[in-house]
C-alpha cells in the first residue's frame, strides 16, 4: 500500500510506488552508492577490506597524486572555498584564466570555456547553439548529457546508428534544407569503449554543411599527442568546430570545458544559461586540473603506460573467452547480456576483492547489460593478473566461459 502522501500528491505516486532498487537490495544484489573510504587509486578500502579498483574513470592514475593534492591546499589558502558567483558576474578567477589557455593550447583551439560539471558543458552548448529552425543529430550511443542537451534545445532531434556513417548520412539528408545543423559524437564511448570513426563523420558534417562537436570526456589524457583527444588523434584538429573534454576523468577533478574559435565562446559566455546561472568551478577544483593537465603533458610515459596496461586486460580477457564486442580503448566491457548476470557478477567479485561496474538498462540496451572493466597507468601488471585470474574464477561461476563453474555461488 502506498502512503498517505501519494493520494494527496498524484505527482509523487511513481515515486512511492518505485519498488525495483527495493527489492534489488532485499535480493542482496544492488550494487550502487558503494561507499569507499580511501582515496581513488589502484586499490581502495571497502567495509575496512582492500578492493583492486578497476572501475575508475582515472585513466592516468592521478588522482592521488601528492603534486596535485599540494595544489589543491594552495588554492584553498589563497582563493577559499568557492567563488559564491557565476563565471558571468563575479566567479571568474585568474585560476580560471589560465587553465583555459593551457587547454586551448592543448586541443588546438583558439580559445575554452570552463564549466562546472561535464554534463553541464553538453547541456548549456547544445541549448545554446540549436534554436528553433535547427536540427541537432546525436550517435544513439552517446552520454545521456548530449541527449538532455539536445532535448532541452529548440530544434529538430535526430538519432543515427552507433559509428555509421551512412545512417547519419540518411538523417542528414532528412534535413538537408535545414540551414543550422549540428552533429555530436562521444570520441570514446563510455561504454562499449569504441571510437568515434571520425574522418568518416567530418567528411559528412563538412558535405552537409554541418557543425561538428566532439565530447572527449574519454578521450582526453587517452588518445592523441599529449592526450590532447580523438581529433588530434586523427589529425583533423582544424575541422571539428567544437570539441568537448571534462576534468574527472584523466584530469583527476570535477567540471569541464568547451573549445572552439572565439567568436563561438564569446557567444556561449552570454548564451549558455547553464554557464551564466551555474557558480563557477571551485578553486580547489581549478587547481587540481590544471596541476593534472600539467602532470599529463610533463610526463607522456603515463599515457604509454597506459595503453601498455589496456593491452594487457584486454589480451587476457579475450585468451580467457570473455566478449568484449568492438573494444579498442581503456573501457573494457565484458558483455553479460543478462542484467541479473551483470549485477551477481558484480556482487559476486566485490566478494572476490574485485570492483568493477555493472552497467544495466537504461544505461545501454535491453539484452546488452554488461561489465565495464576500465584500466588505468598506474596498475601494476601483477594487479590486473590478479583481477583476470578473479574474473575468470567468477565468469565460469555466472556461466559467461565454456568451461565447468569452479563451484556454486550466488551466479548459480
Amino acid at each position: 500500500m502506498l502512503p498517505d502522501a501519494s493520494v494527496s500528491i498524484p505527482l509523487l505516486k511513481k515515486a512511492y510506488g518505485y519498488t525495483r532498487a527495493r527489492e534489488t537490495r532485499a535480493a542482496g544484489l544492488y550494487p550502487y552508492f558503494r561507499a569507499i573510504s580511501s582515496a581513488q587509486d589502484t586499490e581502495v578500502i571497502m567495509n575496512g577490506q582492500r578492493v583492486l579498483m578497476f572501475g575508475s574513470n582515472s585513466y592516468l592514475g592521478l588522482t592521488n597524486h601528492p603534486e596535485i593534492k599540494a595544489a589543491v591546499k594552495a588554492a584553498v589558502d589563497k582563493y577559499g572555498s568557492g567563488c559564491a558567483g557565476s563565471r558571468f558576474l563575479n566567479g571568474t578567477l585568474d585560476l580560471h584564466l589560465q587553465l583555459e589557455e593551457e587547454l586551448a593550447d592543448l586541443v588546438g583551439k583558439p580559445a575554452v570555456m570552463l564549466y562546472s560539471t561535464g554534463f553541464q558543458v553538453n547541456l548549456g552548448v547544445i541549448s545554446a547553439l540549436v534554436g528553433t529552425g535547427d536540427a541537432v543529430l546525436a550517435d544513439k550511443e552517446d552520454h545521456a548529457s548530449i541527449v538532455d542537451g539536445c532535448l532541452l534545445s529548440h530544434g529538430q532531434f535526430l538519432r543515427f546508428l552507433h559509428n555509421d556513417a551512412a545512417s547519419l548520412d540518411v538523417q542528414l539528408a532528412k534535413v538537408a534544407g535545414t540551414p543550422g545543423k549540428l552533429v555530436v559524437v562521444d570520441g570514446v564511448f563510455s561504454m562499449s569503449g569504441t571510437i568515434s570513426p571520425l574522418p568518416a563523420i567530418v567528411e559528412r558534417c563538412e558535405r552537409a554543411g554541418a557543425a561538428l562537436m566532439v565530447d572527449d570526456a574519454h578521450a582526453l589524457g587517452v588518445l592523441g599527442p599529449d592526450g590532447a583527444g580523438t581529433a588530434a588523434h586523427f589529425g583533423l584538429t582544424d575541422r571539428v568546430p567544437l570539441i568537448m573534454g571534462t576534468f574527472s576523468k584523466s584530469l583527476a577533478s570535477l567540471g569541464g570545458f568547451i573549445a572552439a574559435d572565439e567568436p563561438v565562446i564569446d557567444y556561449l559566455k552570454h548564451h549558455s544559461r547553464a554557464l551564466i546561472f551555474s557558480a563557477s568551478m571551485s578553486p580547489a577544483n581549478t587547481a587540481a586540473a590544471l596541476a593534472a593537465l600539467r602532470i599529463m603533458r610533463r610526463e607522456p610515459e603515463r599515457i604509454a603506460r597506459l595503453w601498455e596496461n589496456t593491452r594487457r586486460m584486454d589480451r587476457g580477457l579475450r585468451e580467457r573467452g570473455f566478449e568484449l564486442g568492438d573494444s579498442e580503448t581503456p573501457v573494457l566491457p565484458i558483455y553479460c547480456h543478462e542484467m541479473m548476470t551483470a549485477l551477481r557478477m558484480a556482487l559476486r567479485l566485490q566478494e572476490e576483492g574485485l570492483f568493477v561496474n555493472p552497467v544495466v538498462p537504461p544505461a545501454v540496451a535491453p539484452k546488452h547489460s554488461l561489465i565495464r572493466i576500465s584500466v588505468t597507468a598506474t596498475h601494476t601488471a601483477a594487479q590486473i593478473d590478479a583481477a583476470l585470474d578473479r574474473l575468470d574464477r567468477v565468469g565460469r561461476e555466472c556461466g559467461l566461459l565454456d568451461r565447468p563453474r569452479a563451484k556454486a555461488g550466488v551466479c548459480a
